[in-house]
């Protein structure tokens, strides 16, 4: 018998006051009845929270407020760049990182402006860094001695000078997902420690082309600990130091990338059926002041003891926070539509409207989204199901068929579920909508912005057949 996570004050333990509660039975996001919504807007459905995005935003501020340095928050616009939430995050008042050009053409096109805007990327093209040079905007995160020169050119070709960081790769794990993890060597991302000295020198060998700004590293995504940003910082501090010494040059900006987690377990009533590392990563509750507190730290005891205090004191930090803004503000709703018993084993089978092709994290990094019932929020959730999805795939399910046991073996629902009721996918926010794709010839759901109050936003129109056609050409 499953064992629920004991509720907070009569509340299922996954709701959060006054953005996902149960209400009435149903599941209710900032006052808007999930079910209604469902209704209106059709199923499968992707459901975001600007309050909850604000809410997410001035906590890592409040964060920043806590440190004694100037501390420049870009929102990773890859976790989900919707218009309607990347005004919210303009709106909130944080700027922007961006890995493309089509993501650098909405940063602009939303309102963001070119100081507010810094793009990483491993494989920009031509057009996409003439733009960026063109636009002027913060910084351009060289990840490569090669792209420098990429960078020179667009440079000349637009007849502007080039704003540019250099990401670094120290070899730095963490606890995170191996697919997550961007500081190691056999990731694809940076420039080596040993290639550091060569790089800079590379660098400032044009300044009339380019101007070189700062440094930046990403340790990985969903980083449960504080000591790997303090050890990325320490890293990089040490560099900044040895380039001021060796050339005189002063750079103005520390880039520590984002990482920050999300706890996707605040119900914990199937985390005893992940793996102990799993669970430690997924429930990470890591707060945004103690991994700008223990950056400083470091630093500080570093420069104290080379006598660098006026460096420190001239640097910006930089973050680029996406998943902690936007996973649990989000969810996706949809819809039991069809039920199997199987005799042999005893397994009942939900099969939804929802597959991979809405939430691509589940299949590609065995994610853990918690599920419950919309229709029945505060029902117990006692009764175990197999759920899958409805693509043309083995691997289209709730669960890991791979033998890895990432994901629970059955998900927990109330009793008697049957074809029509509601079901959510918390904390689905991020990585989402910004990953589908119409597999099967199914076109991609609709999406609402709710916002304060209850009141609902159409901010994606779902697709139509006639969509799936738009690019093809016969």
């Amino acid at each position: 018998m499953p064992v629920q996570t004991p509720a907070r004050d009569g509340a299922p333990a996954w709701t959060i006051p006054d953005f996902l509660e149960a209400r009435d039975g149903r599941l209710h996001v900032n006052g808007a009845d999930a079910v209604a919504l469902l209704r209106e807007y059709g199923s499968p459905l992707y459901v975001f929270s600007e309050p909850r995005i604000r809410a997410n935003i001035a906590r890592l501020r409040r964060a920043a407020d806590s440190v004694d340095r100037p501390v420049k928050f870009c929102y990773a616009s890859k976790a989900n760049s919707n218009m309607a939430v990347l005004a919210a995050v303009r709106d909130a008042g944080i700027d922007i990182e961006v890995n493309s050009g089509g993501e650098l053409y909405k940063a602009l096109r939303v309102g963001f402006r070119p100081e507010q805007i810094i793009f990483n990327g491993t494989s920009k093209t031509d057009d996409e860094l003439d733009d960026a040079v063109r636009a002027g905007i913060y910084s351009i995160n060289v990840d490569s001695v090669y792209e420098i020169e990429l960078v020179e050119a667009a440079a000349r070709r637009v007849g502007k000078r080039a704003n540019v960081t250099l990401r670094l790769v120290p070899e730095i794990g963490t606890r995170s997902h191996i697919g997550l993890q961007t500081a190691l060597l056999t990731s694809k991302f940076g420039i080596t420690s040993r290639e550091v000295p060569d790089a800079f020198r590379r660098a400032l060998a044009n300044p009339e082309l380019i101007r070189v700004g700062g440094i930046h590293i990403h340790v990985g995504s969903q980083t449960p600990d504080v000591a790997p940003f303090a050890d990325a910082f320490k890293t990089m501090w040490e560099h900044l130091v040895a380039l001021y010494r060796d050339t005189g040059h002063t750079l103005e900006h520390i880039n520590l990338g984002g990482g920050i987690p999300v706890n996707y377990l605040r119900d914990r009533s199937q985390a005893d059926e992940l793996p102990a590392a799993e669970r430690d990563m997924l429930g990470a509750d890591l707060d945004p002041a103690d991994v700008l507190a223990a950056a400083l730290r470091v630093a500080r005891e570093s420069a104290r003891a080379v006598a660098a205090e006026h460096l420190l004191d001239r640097t910006t930090i930089l973050l680029e926070p996406g998943r902690s803004v936007i996973s649990d503000a989000g969810l996706v709703l949809t819809t039991v539509r069809n039920i199997k018993q199987r005799p042999e084993t005893g397994d009942v089978w939900l099969l939804t409207d929802a597959g991979f092709n809405l939430l691509l994290s589940m299949t590609t990094y065995k994610w853990y989204y918690h599920l419950v019932s919309a229709s029945r929020a505060d029902a117990p959730h006692d009764t175990s199901y197999k759920v899958a999805g409805p693509l043309c795939d083995s691997g289209d399910v709730y669960f890991d068929i791979e033998g890895e046991s990432r994901l629970p073996d059955y998900r927990h629902l109330p009793a008697h579920v049957r074809p029509g009721e509601a079901l959510a996918l918390l904390n689905s926010g991020a990585y989402s909508l910004a990953q589908a794709f119409p597999y099967n010839g199914r076109p991609l759901p609709a999406a609402v912005m709710v916002r304060a109050g209850g009141k609902v936003d159409l901010v994606r129109r779902r697709d139509t057949y006639e969509d799936l056609l738009a690019g093809d050409v016969w």
